[in-house]
């Protein structure tokens, strides 16, 4: 239908879209705009009493409004209405079933959410803590260390980064936490307290977030192992290793201590060796001699740190077949990026089946040492939940997570699909069968509308780039051609076919970029969003800056299609 010649510009795209469709007549009928919404728009649920809203929403024009039907200028404003956003409007307000256990959601998770720059020397702020948590994060990370005057603080430890009260940090989630979302935060806690400043942490936490914190097992919670986002509304979790029971012997309780401290502290050992890279950075330590590691002295978890861990008891990943046998509902584990890649490779299909019952975390490894992020898509193809990222850090792997989460109504909570949850039949996304049908996406870039300038002294020369990401057999990238020295209204016209697999797990992203050279470009501005997001029809695509922000006026004209 689109295959003919055009003039090169949206409003001449919208212009004849409208004649076509008003056949002459000097407006478009209803009947004629319920024609567009079905064919063009793919609309099929579109009915009279529809057009009747669109109408009055977007036709000023009253004598039109009074004949039901829409001038062209009625048409283009509905045209750059939100009804013709890519981004299917549904998916703005939480549609998603939220009674399911938490292990059947992505769940929006920060790393050292205390940083705004590098591991090193960067800055702690606490405002970090706020723009995490209204971009929907429902994970933050509160790296604990003693302090002074017996006030723990937070830091990233063994490095210059500056220091923040730790009852500070909570009084800002306090305030916080539920301002965008009302479901569960959970507070991550990297403890390398004492015991003292332990019972600290824990007379703060229970004082400042009152009823907010979750200190005992809900009464009436679902029939899953693990409550759900709506059971947990407006409650924060508190994610830390337990207290093992001791002995009534001091010998029998140093060793229990000492267990709790090998097999029960989730992330300690992986910890210690970015602790090892800082020390080396800041004070330029020596290498350690090789042979066997000389473990650090353990501190006891503190009883009543140990009892606000509910729902999120940190316990220490040995292997799938460790937790199937001896692992609870409701502890979880964290791993290393570097560490959960090698069993996404060895073993994705047993990583995808550990992830239907239990919780998992995967963080950032200790050698990005300037805050750099992994691409989470790996991790979230495997169903695990809390694929941690540095917020501070722009790039694709933000943008990624940008477009995951802006899902739900931002919520900060994302029902994972079907094949990573169904017990019926065990998924590898490393290793798809061919499917018999596979998902066909056509997109048609069109033109561009306003893009953004950086440089000042020369117009640019843009192109568009569209990539799918998903799990590797649908990981695909086209470009269109690009246009010299044009950022107003630059026109494409560009086709595009795609083959996907699993479509579910798939994320979208436009990209404008600017040709620097033969084989250079810079990205100018992107917007990602999930794949079972995207409208069909002729659509506008609302542009985000490389820092993420919203640009208003900056939009790209498209064509999209799926079956």
């Amino acid at each position: 239908m689109w295959r003919r010649k055009r003039p090169a510009t949206r409003l001449a795209e919208i212009q004849q879209l409208y004649r076509k469709y008003a056949s002459g007549q000097m407006t478009l009928p209803a009947i004629s705009l319920l024609s567009f919404l079905h064919k063009e728009q793919m609309e099929l649920t579109a009915n009279e009493g529809m057009v009747e809203n669109l109408i009055d929403r977007y036709e000023i024009e009253e004598t039109a409004r009074d004949n039901r039907s829409m001038t062209f200028e009625g048409f283009l404003r509905y045209m750059e209405s939100k009804h013709c956003c890519v981004f299917n409007q549904a998916h703005t307000s939480v549609y998603q079933d939220m009674d399911q256990p938490l292990t059947s959601y992505f769940i929006s998770s920060s790393h050292n959410t205390y940083l705004t720059g590098d591991q090193l020397v960067g800055k702690s702020d606490l405002d970090a803590y706020i723009c995490a948590l209204r971009k929907g994060c429902r994970c933050l990370e509160i790296d604990c260390w003693d302090g002074q005057n017996m006030e723990p603080v937070v830091y990233h430890g063994y490095t210059l980064t500056t220091k923040l009260r730790f009852k500070d940090v909570i009084s800002t989630v306090e305030q916080h936490a539920f301002e965008v979302s009302a479901y569960p935060v959970i507070l991550s806690l990297e403890n390398h307290c004492s015991q003292q400043q332990q019972e600290v942490m824990a007379r703060h936490l229970i004082s400042i977030l009152g009823d907010k914190l979750l200190k005992e097992p809900l009464g009436n919670p679902n029939t899953a192992a693990l409550p759900s986002p709506n059971d947990l509304k407006y409650k924060i979790l508190i994610k830390n290793k337990k207290r093992l029971p001791q002995n009534e012997s001091e010998d029998a309780a140093g060793a229990e201590v000492e267990e709790s401290a090998d097999e029960s502290e989730d992330e300690d050992e992986d910890e210690e060796e970015e602790e090892e890279v800082h020390q080396r950075k800041v004070k330029s330590w020596s290498m350690r001699k090789a042979g066997p590691k000389k473990k650090k002295k353990k501190v006891a978890v503190a009883d009543t740190l140990s009892n606000l861990a509910i729902y999120t008891t940190s316990v220490k990943f040995i292997s799938f077949s460790h937790s199937k046998d001896n692992q609870n509902d409701c502890e979880i584990t964290s791993m290393e990026e570097n560490k959960a890649r090698e069993l996404v490779k060895a073993s994705g299909a047993n990583f995808v089946q550990h992830n239907h019952r239990f919780l998992t975390r995967v963080y950032p490894a200790g050698a990005r040492i300037f805050s750099s992020n992994y691409n989470p898509q790996e991790f979230w193809n495997v169903g695990s939940q809390l694929v941690a990222l540095n917020f501070q850090s722009l790039g694709l792997p933000m943008d990624l997570y940008d477009g995951r989460f802006q899902d739900n109504g931002g919520c900060g909570y994302v029902l994972k699909p079907d094949v990573l949850t169904s017990t019926q039949r065990r998924f590898d996304p490393g290793c798809i069968q061919p499917r018999q049908r596979h998902t066909h996406l056509l997109l048609k870039v069109i033109s561009g509308s306003n893009l953004p300038s950086p440089r000042t002294t020369k117009a640019l020369d843009l192109f568009v780039r569209v990539e799918i990401h998903g799990i590797a057999s649908d990981c695909r990238r086209k470009s269109t051609h690009s246009v010299k020295n044009n950022s107003l209204n630059p026109y494409w016209d560009a086709v595009m076919n795609f083959s996907i697999n699993i479509p579910e797990l798939c994320l979208v992203q436009f990209c404008v970029r600017d040709q620097t050279g033969r084989f250079s470009s810079e990205s100018v501005c992107q917007y990602t969003l999930p794949f079972m997001s995207l409208k069909k029809g002729y659509r506008w695509v609302p542009l985000r800056s490389r820092d993420g922000c919203s640009l208003d006026s900056a939009s790209l004209f498209i064509f999209v299609w799926y079956s």
